[in-house]
Parts: structure tokens; sequence; C-alpha cells
């Protein structure tokens, strides 16, 4: 059940439905992978893949432009230190609103029976659908963003019902939370409708003819706190039990009353000029849309959750209208006996998750620490699982340690088996453990994991202050340093900084909890990017072989050795290495002056562009069959390899204007250019009309579309105009001064993924990590050299980057390898290969103008620079850094 060898590791990387994981050997791949699957999603990944090739073939004029937006249409964010980073939308958050999109504008999916279409199982029946209304489910793993697939789809249903004639979606919307806890999490995402203008949610006025900004007026309500109820353009947050109807809907089995803080009091029909009856504004709107976060709890159709939705929809009705759709995510569409909802329209497991780094890696002790552990024998719960907490409380100490240097701290994580025992074991953490004096929050949960407030008896204000505990523990300022709970809360509850899980309990099938909800609360990573991070799972047998269970979804549980003596469960933390006795720091920093940029991109308008002279290859323009002329065949444009071939329907094929806006959008991608699409679109359909093919074609016709999905017109056309667009705009101002110095000791701590590394003596860092084998081994070499004061691995961190010309044309940025300083008076900068490529000159040109530019505006240090590749440093094994500069003089002259 391992991922396939061709599974990538980033998370924007579209995933081939060929190589997506399924719960059985790859040699079954080929025949039981679709009736390994939730039974709607092999079909409709394949489905969603072709419409995705295609250009989105099909979807309404919104929805194109939406989708070309949010994942064709580079998005530069500005960061903390003021420099531009772009965002890119998971593949699994692209695929959910994909599939939506197609279903709904391509399909024109109304019911169950239009879903059941797409089952490759042959186990699906009508039955199995409760809801006589369109719903999908998304299944996510935790962590993976779920709340903005949310605010995508409330986008596209605000713009298609307003843009789209006949549209039968909608522009309000009830966004339902599982408790209050989750509320609180999606009303900080939603406040000020930050979200959809923070992220790339809502498109810039003017892009494809909309002024989308200006025409998305939305008001948030939350819970009865309504102000003025509009006919459109309302968002109701809420939690499901504002949603009742009143005493008409029988209570389910987990409504007790114990919940009525924390899922909200049902309404009782009266209405005051602050508090409105939601139940009776939703169903007195037109139009609705339903998004149910944390989707699980709605799954029954005895449950009074699901009734109240029922309820909204019958409503509508009686109106002439309908509930236009319900979306649901969650990380685990599961009924009680086990079986996946059958509405789940797009999975990305949790197994996939862990492989591209989106969350958290599991780890379990290994063998021998776990045979040091023992249930003692004792009536007192504390000293029976003493074993299990102690480790617990190791571990927890050595990651916390480790992310204090960082400025986080960790959190410790423990569950037991009821109350009592509880507030037994929070008394024990902080009575033997002194850093855990009044550091303990105790969290009482039911039996099914929700929060109870009948168990503690605690008041209203209690309540509250233990909501508010709860959702800033992860702040530094927090006292809290670590939780007890009769349960892992289930659900909503956004916390990164869980690094060690305790079980002190089994689970039964009565609790309706499983292994991934167990572990959920710890999987949400600290940090962003792709550096692997890890969640420690300590517990009693019972305990972990419930955790266990979970590799039957394909996640492999890595075993590491645990207590004391062994290494923190955390990424690797780069640092100055201050608290090294032996190091002199001071001594070891190295000093690098900032220059002002020499090469910089003049924004020059896009009109000035001659596209009569980019002296392009001319593409052949060839003649198709109308069969032919129906097949759009997509090719890699490095190797030319077949891609995809999309067969489309006479009524179907894609006019050019997608196709040439497609152009346009891929080489404002390529360049990082942030606007002019309007006037790049203009000069790409002149040059397609005139240039490209030596003559003139026509652009109506299906045959110039054939053409032009054809390899060498496609290298022609993007080629030739990132090439004349760089010409044109990227100039070397011709000299540089300094603006700024960086001292290597003031770099803050980092992290960095767990790889090879060596312990310096000569370097301010405490590890100087390498990428590659060459880069370990020369560290080791600078190390042992005897004319060799200090030296340091130029990180990310340290910011030390060059701006050049790369093979393409394009401005970019070039981090040298290695800072060596071999006096107070000489520092060499050092830049090792193992296998040269296309840049390697173009970034040598850069080092050496950059040393000529810095040693002619200033004398107190000489700066220089040298080449070192892998199989002359092996050949000739220089015994100094003196010998290694006298005889490695590549691109000195």
């Amino acid at each position: 059940m391992a991922l396939h060898p061709d599974f990538p590791n980033l998370p924007h990387a579209i995933l081939d439905p060929a190589i997506r994981w399924f719960p059985a050997d790859e040699a079954l791949r080929a025949t039981s992978m679709d009736k390994l699957m939730p039974p709607l999603v092999a079909v409709l990944r394949q489905k969603v893949k072709e419409f995705r090739d295609g250009g989105y073939v099909g979807a309404s004029d919104t929805s194109r432009s939406l989708l070309n937006w949010w994942f064709k249409t580079p998005h530069l964010i500005p960061q903390a230190d003021g420099t531009m980073a772009e965002f890119q939308y998971f593949f699994s958050q692209r695929e959910a609103l994909e599939t939506i999109i197609y279903l709904t504008d391509v399909v024109g999916v109304k019911d169950k029976f239009d879903l059941m279409r797409f089952d490759s199982s042959g186990a699906v029946s009508a039955s199995m659908f409760d809801e006589t209304w369109r719903r999908f489910v998304v299944k996510m793993a935790t962590g993976a963003g779920k709340t903005k697939v949310l605010s995508l789809a409330l986008a596209w249903s605000f713009y298609h019902k307003l843009y789209e004639p006949g549209s039968a979606l909608a522009r309000n919307f009830l966004v339902i939370a599982p408790n209050i806890i989750a509320l609180d999490r999606i009303y900080k995402d939603f406040q000020g409708l930050h979200l959809f203008f923070n992220d790339p949610v809502i498109p810039d006025n003017g892009f494809d003819g909309r002024n989308w900004r200006d025409d998305f007026q939305l008001t948030l309500h939350v819970q009865d706190e309504v102000r003025i109820a509009q006919p459109t353009g309302n968002i109701f947050l809420t939690n499901i039990h504002r949603v009742y109807a009143g005493e008409d809907i029988p209570p389910s089995p987990d409504d007790d009353d114990t919940m009525d803080y924390f899922l909200g009091k049902r309404p009782t029909g009266a209405t005051t000029d602050s508090k409105v009856d939601l139940g009776m504004i939703v169903r007195d709107i037109d139009e609705l849309m339903v998004l149910n976060d944390e989707a699980h709890h709605i799954h029954d159709s005895r449950l009074a959750w699901f009734k109240s939705i029922e309820d909204i929809h019958n409503r509508l009705l009686q109106k002439g209208s309908a509930l236009s759709l319900q979306i649901d995510v969650t990380a685990t569409p599961k009924h009680n006996n086990g079986a996946i909802f059958v509405q789940t329209i797009a999975d990305y497991p949790l197994v996939e998750a862990i492989s591209q780094n989106v969350v958290k890696h599991p780890v379990l002790p290994d063998a021998p620490s776990r045979a040091k552990l023992s249930e003692r024998q004792s009536a007192k719960y504390t000293e029976k699982y003493a074993d299990y907490i102690d480790l617990g409380v190791i571990e927890w100490r050595k990651a916390d340690a480790e992310h204090r240097k960082l400025g986080k701290k960790a959190i410790l994580f423990v569950m037991t088996d009821d109350t009592r025992n509880c507030d037994d074991v929070a008394a024990y953490l902080e009575g033997v453990y002194p850093d855990l004096k009044g550091a303990v929050l105790v969290i009482h949960t039911k039996s099914n994991g929700d929060i109870s407030e009948a168990a503690s008896g605690k008041a209203n204000e209690e309540l509250e202050l233990l909501r508010k505990q709860a959702n800033e523990i992860d702040d530094p300022a927090s006292p809290y340093k670590a939780i007890v709970s009769v349960l892992m809360l289930k659900e909503g509850w956004d916390v990164r900084n869980v690094t060690t899980i305790v079980g002190l309990r089994a689970y039964s099938s009565k609790s309706n909890i499983l292994p991934e909800q167990t572990l959920g609360r710890g999987l949400r990573k600290m940090y962003p990017g792709g550096i692997e991070e890890y969640v420690s799972v300590v517990g009693t047998d019972a305990f972990m072989e419930f955790v266990e269970s979970i590799q039957a979804e394909g996640v492999e549980l890595e075993r590491k050795a645990m207590g004391d003596g062994t290494k923190p469960k955390t990424p690797l933390v780069i640092e100055i290495d201050n608290e090294n006795e032996k190091k002199d720091i001071d001594a070891l920093d190295i000093e690098i002056p900032v220059m002002t940029p020499r090469i910089y991109r003049e924004y020059k308008s896009l009109g000035d562009l001659d596209v009569t002279s980019f002296g392009h290859q001319i593409a052949a323009y060839l003649k198709f069959s109308e069969e032919e002329q129906r097949e759009i065949v997509f090719k890699d444009i490095t190797t030319g390899a077949v891609t995809h071939t999309t067969i489309l329907d006479t009524a179907g094929v894609a006019d050019f204007r997608s196709v040439l806006g497609y152009f346009a959008q891929t080489i404002m991608k390529d360049l990082r250019l942030v606007s002019g699409y309007d006037v790049l679109y203009g000069k790409v359909k002149a040059f397609v009309q005139s240039e490209l093919f030596g003559r003139e074609v026509d652009l109506e016709s299906p045959n110039t579309l054939r053409n032009l999905s054809e390899l060498a017109a496609t290298k022609a056309l993007l080629e030739g105009f990132k090439k004349a667009i760089n010409a044109l705009t990227v100039k070397d101002k011709g000299d540089a001064e300094i603006r700024d110095t960086i001292k290597l000791r003031q770099t803050r701590p980092f992290v960095t993924k767990d790889q090879g590394y060596v312990v310096p003596k000569k370097s301010v860092f405490n590890r100087i990590v390498g990428d590659s084998h060459l880069e370990l081994v020369f560290a080791g070499f600078l190390d042992g050299c005897v004319d060799v004061v200090s030296y340091a691995k130029n990180y990310f961190a340290v910011n030390f980057k060059l701006d050049y010309v790369n093979a393409d044309g394009n401005i970019s940025n070039y981090y040298p390898d290695f800072l060596v300083k071999l006096g107070p008076n000489r520092t060499f900068i050092v830049e090792t290969k193992g296998q040269e490529d296309l840049d390697v000159p173009l970034k040598m040109a850069r080092l050496r103008q950059w040393c000529e530019d810095i040693n002619r505006v200033q004398s107190d240090v000489a700066y220089d620079f040298v080449y070192v590749d892998q199989e002359s440093f092996e050949k000739y094994s220089p015994k100094s850094f003196k010998g290694l500069s006298e005889g490695f003089r590549e691109y000195k002259l």
C-alpha cells in the first residue's frame, strides 16, 4: 500500500490519477484501484483531469475565469520582510474546486441519480443517499486547508449566481461549524472578509472584463447577531444547533443539555433587537448554499442535524426554489460502521498529505523504547501509567527546548479514560514536574469527544475562559504547556504546537472515534514550507494498537528511539552556537556587504513589444482532418512527450480566446509579471494571427486551434515572447553601492529538514547542513584547513544573494554555497557543484562582477571567489584553502 514511486513531494504539483494512493498492492492498481476507493472518486479524478487539461471546456464563463485566476494566474503576496513570494493553492484544494465545478457546470448534476453515474464500484444504490438535494463531500486530511476550499466554493457560487443567467446557485450562505471552538476559527478567517482578499480568492477588477472586487458585497452574521437581513449577500456563520426549527426536531443521541454552550442553544422563536432566530432567517430567503465544516456530524438521516438541513430545503421547495448545493468538507467522511459517505467526490488522504509534508509525521517509540514501558500494579491511575506519562514528558521537554529557540513552544497532550482520572493526571503533572506547575489545562469531554461543561460543573464565565485558553494555547504568552482531556478534541481546534500525544486509554466502537481524529489535533504544522515536522505518540498497548490501525489507510508510522539521551523529534534547528564555550563567536563571525541590485526589470509598457521582430522559428501550419481538429494534443514543451489528448464535442470546441488567454497567463506566470494581461493578450493574438506560422491565419478556424497545440508552435510562441519581454525590460544598471552589512552572528534560528550535517569547530553555526554529499565533505575540509579562520554555509536565512540573468533571460537570485574567512582582511565566496548546468557560467560571471564591485567601493576586506567542481576536488584532494584557491581557477578569467 505504499505510495507510487513517482508520487511528487510538492503539494502544489498536479497529481495524475494513475499515481494516487489506493489501499492495495501496486500490482493491483490496474485491476482493483477503482473498487477500493470512495466509489465516485476514481472516475471523477480522470474526468476532472480531462476537464483541466482541456482548458475547462464546458464550464461557464464565470467558472472558467475563476479557475484561471485561482490556479493559472501568478499571485505575488507581500512578505513581512518586504519581499514578494508567490502564493499557490495546494493541488488538493484545486482538485476539489475543479470537481465541484465540473459536476455543476459540465455534467449538470442535480441529484443523487446524476452522481451515481460515476460509481466505479458497482455497489452504490439510491438508498445510500439520504438527501434529495445536491450534496458533494470533499475528503481532505486534517491541516490540508479545508477552510480555503470553503472560501473558494463560496466565492464561486456568489459570482456564478450574479453573472450567469439562469444560475441555480446562491448568494446566501449558511456556514456550519461543529462546535463553538471551530466557529471561532472560521470567524477569525471570515471576519471582515479578510480571507477572501488576503488570499487571491477575489480576482482583480478588470480581469476578464468583470469588476470582481466591487461586486463582492457580502455581510457576515455570526450566530444570532444578525444586523440587516438583505435578500442576498449574506454569510450566516453558526453551529448546527442554531439552525433548528424549534421543538419539532427530535433530539439526536449525541444532543444532551451539557452542550448548550459549546454548540448553542436551540432558538425559541423569540426575537429581540439584538437577537434574531437564525433558523427562521435562513428559511425566509429564496436562495441558499450550505457549507459544512467537519461534516461527519451530519451523517445520519435520523439525527437532528440532518433534519434541520432537510427542513431548510423543504421550505425552499414550497417557495418554488431549492437548496442550491451542500458542500461538506471533512477528514473523516465515514458512518459509524466505517463506510465512507457515497457522496465523496474528491479525496486527499492522510498518507498523501504526510508524504508532501502538508502535516506532521506521526512517530512512535521503537521496540527497545517501548519494551521499557510497563503498567505498574497500582490502584492509583497515575502510578499505574507513570512510565508512559514520564516518557511523554521527556519527549515533550526535548521538543520544547528546540522550538523555544525559534520563539515557539511545544504542547503536551494527555488523554485519559474518565474525568476523575483526567483531574488526577493534571495534578500529577503539576506536582511531579516543576516546569508544568500551573501550566496544565484540563478540558473535560463527553464520551464522543465533544467538549462537556457538565463534568466539570463550571459556570458560564469559567467556560468562556476555558474556550479562550484553549484557543490561545499556541501563543508563547499563554501559561499553558500541557492539556489533559478525557478524549482528544475531535475537530475544529486549530492548534499547531502539539508535539507529543500520550494516550492512557483504549477506544471502543461506542465512542465513534477514528484513529485519524485521535492524531488529528497533533497533525497541524508549526512552520510554513515543506520542512518535515513530527508528532510523537506514546501510550498504553491498547492505545497504540488503536493508533497503529491507521496503517490500513496507508499511513507509514515511523518508529524512533525515545527517552533520555535520544534526539528530539523535531526538525533540525540551525542557530548561532552561543552556548558552545569552545567558540569565540565574535572571532568566527563573517561580515558580508549587501550591494544595491545591478539587475532590475524596467516595467516599460508591453505595448512596446514588436511581435514582427522576434526572429522565431516559423511553425508549420498543418492541415488536419475534421476528426483531428477535435483531438487536441497537449505536449510537454521540454521533452515533447504527449501529456494528454482530449476529444472535444463539436459544441464544446474551445474558442481561440481561451487558448490565447492560456498562453498569455503562462507567459505572465513564468516571468512573474503582475500586470499587463490585456496588453499581452493583444500581442499574443497579433503574433499568432500574422507571425507564428509565417502567414495570416484564421483564428476562428478549428484547424488553427489544433495547430496551436503542436509542440513547435507552442514552443515558438512561449519562448519568443519571454525572450522579447526580457530583452525589453531586463537591464543592468552598471554599478552598485553598499547599502547594508550582513553579520552572520545576527542570523535568527531557523528549521531545516532532518538530513546529513557536520558539527563544525570553525563556524558561528551549530550545524552545517549539506544539500549534497559534496557539501558535507567540503565543510569537513574547511573545518580542517589551518589557514581558514572561519566558514559558514550560506543558508537562505543568512539572505546573502546576488541578482543575475539566468539562461532563460529572467531575473533570478543566486545563493552561493559557502562563505570562508581567511583573516580579518580577506574573505572568499565559494560555489561547489557536482554537475554543471546552463546557469553556472552566468552565476559565476555575476559573482566575479560582485567581487569587483565590492572591492572597488571599499578596501577594508578583499573579497574573492572560487568555483569547486566535484570531479576536480575528489581528484586533486587539496590540503589547504590556499592550495584550493590557487589550483581551482575556472571562471577567474
